[in-house]
């Protein structure tokens, strides 16, 4: 995946050194309005981790000492990918975090994947912009079905993408989202159910793009 494209670069991001205080790591958060930064080395290329506010506030209430290092309150210093990271990497990494930090060959950092950002890159990729409805498709997971299933379709439109759900090998059934483009009209769209379920491919659900 392109991650350059979807990601923002350091030079427009708030970061803390590594050598800042607690309390000059919350006045930077407060400052910038956001609930956790990347912290770096004094280079700035090296990713250490991150650091919440909330983590911060948490040590001050207990009455910690907030001259300690910001070091002391760091999370995520494993959590980062790389550049030519595989989707899936990409995904399951960034799960459970605000963003995830992105290096570079040279294991410098290079910047940070956001939850929005992602998220937009899939909206996209379903094609749900310019989509007209989107199919799901029931099959028994047999041997070349998907490749049937769009061989159906492509008689009478195009498609603007497809995904396949269920795919562990223990399910005997399996669900397939086909996204159909703008063009396609209502009886286009009946004209495709009707030749997938002539074939038993049950389309269980279909969804109305074109409805706000």
């Amino acid at each position: 995946m392109l991650l350059k494209s979807l990601a923002i670069p350091k030079k427009n991001l708030t970061i803390v050194k590594e050598s800042c205080t607690l309390q000059e790591a919350i006045e930077i958060l407060e400052s910038s309005g956001f609930r956790c930064v990347p912290v770096l080395d004094e280079s700035e290329t090296i990713f250490r981790g991150n650091i919440y506010k909330m983590h911060i506030y948490r040590h001050k209430a207990n009455g910690g000492d907030m001259s300690l290092p910001v070091t002391h309150l760091i999370k995520n210093s494993t959590k980062f990918i790389r550049l030519d990271s595989s989707f899936f990497k990409v995904f399951f990494t960034i799960k459970e975090l605000p963003y995830i930090a992105i290096i570079d060959k040279n294991q410098h950092f290079y910047g940070i994947l956001t939850h929005s950002s992602l998220l937009s890159m899939l909206q996209q990729s379903w094609s749900v912009d310019i989509g007209s409805y989107v199919l799901t498709i029931l099959s028994g997971g047999e041997k070349g079905a998907i490749s049937s299933i769009t061989k159906i379709i492509n008689k009478y439109s195009n498609i603007a993408s497809i995904m396949t759900l269920d795919i562990r090998e223990e399910e005997t059934l399996k669900r397939t989202l086909v996204t159909l483009p703008s063009t396609v009209s209502k009886e286009t769209l009946n004209q495709i159910i009707a030749a997938l379920e002539k074939k038993d491919y049950s389309v269980i659900e279909v969804e109305d793009l074109t409805v706000s």
